[in-house]
Formats: structure tokens, sequence, C-alpha cells
């Protein structure tokens, strides 16, 4: 991607330059491993900086200060998990990242990076479905599953002051109106710094109608 973009991303959420070298250590292994286990697509590897890097950071600044444990479902290639990991290390922010991951090489993948990159972060090679309750403070997934599943996920994981942030593309308000015949729930909806018809959902106070 052009350095206008790393540029951008480097003064927007005002990292270090060992940050930057901790992601570009990121960007180099996603592209070792990709073709062999297609952690993201391949479209989107010359362009990791805006639709991966930038996409995850976006979310960073919506957690509050005291969050503990950070919960993040069906972490593929680790976004947004990782990249906040390593903004939370920049800023020595005491956050523990878990990431759930069924598949076993993207499994691999991750504790790979958190290794190599000295995260403060775990993987569960679990599935979601059979994952024991997390109670943690903040719950993500990123395309992962409609908004009405991911509120089942967040009912279950989540302490009952914790909130949900999911990143949703282009359907978003059809995927609220759908989530609303069941559930209750606080809503704040951000605009999507990389998509100008998508919309970071931040959700607390979930409850079933």
């Amino acid at each position: 991607m052009s350095k206008d973009i790393e540029q951008f991303f480097q003064d927007e959420f005002n990292v270090s330059r060992e940050t930057m070298d901790h992601l570009h250590q990121y960007e180099a292994l996603l592209c070792k491993w990709n073709p062999v286990i297609n952690l993201v697509s391949k479209s989107t590897l010359n362009d990791i900086w805006r639709r991966h890097f930038l996409d995850s950071a976006q979310i960073f600044h919506l957690f509050p200060e005291q969050a503990g444990v950070w919960l993040d479902l069906g972490s593929g290639g680790g976004f947004p998990a990782l990249v906040l990991a390593i903004l939370a290390k920049d800023q020595s922010k005491d956050i523990r990242f878990i990431l759930v991951e069924s598949d076993t090489r993207k499994s691999v993948f991750l504790r790979t990076v958190i290794q190599e990159l000295g995260l403060n972060a775990k993987v569960i090679a679990e599935r979601i479905e059979s994952l024991v309750d997390q109670q943690a403070d903040i719950l993500s997934a990123r395309a992962l599953a409609p908004l009405d599943k991911l509120l089942e996920y967040a009912e279950k994981h989540l302490k009952p002051e914790g909130i949900a942030v999911f990143p949703k593309g282009d359907k978003y308000r059809q995927e609220i109106a759908e989530a609303k015949v069941k559930w209750r729930f606080d809503l704040t909806e951000i605009p999507s710094k990389t998509n100008p018809n998508g919309a970071i959902l931040k959700i607390g106070g979930i409850s079933r109608v």
C-alpha cells in the first residue's frame, strides 16, 4: 500500500516508529502465510493498511479506559484484535486480548504473531458455540455473522456492563432492524473510516425482547 496511507495511519493514531515496525512485521507474516492458509482475500494483500489495519484500528478509541478483557470472535487473520493489541502495547494499556479461532492452522498463525511481537493476547482454538462464558469487558467480531447472531454471542460472553463493537458493511441498517425483532440494546453508530456506506456499531445493554 502507498506510503500515504501508512503516514495517515501513523498520524491518525499517534503511534511510535516501533509500533509501525510491529505492524510491518505483522504485514510480512500475513504475506508469507496467506498463500498457504488464506488468512485474507488475496485481492486485499496490496491494500492491507487500508482494508485491514486502518479498518481494525478505527475501533481503538471506542473502548473505556478501564477495559480489562477484550474477546474477539472468529479472529481469522487477526482482525481487529491483533492490530488493537499492537496499539494497546504502544500505549501501555492493560488490556488482555482473547482471540477465538476454531481453524487450527489460523490459530497457529495467530499464536506466531503474538509470540513474535510480544503481545498481551492468547488464542483459544475452539468453536464459538462450545466456548465457556468469558465474562469479557469488550467483545468484537469482524465479518463473522449477522448482528442477530452476534448479539447472541455477546449476551453469553459479555459482563452485564460490557460493550460489543462490530464493524459492519453496507447492509448494517437492515441487520439492526432484523436484530430488534429479538433484542433490546443501546446502540451508537460510528461512521466507518474505510467504508463510506458502513458503520461501527457500539452496543451495550443487551437483553432479549
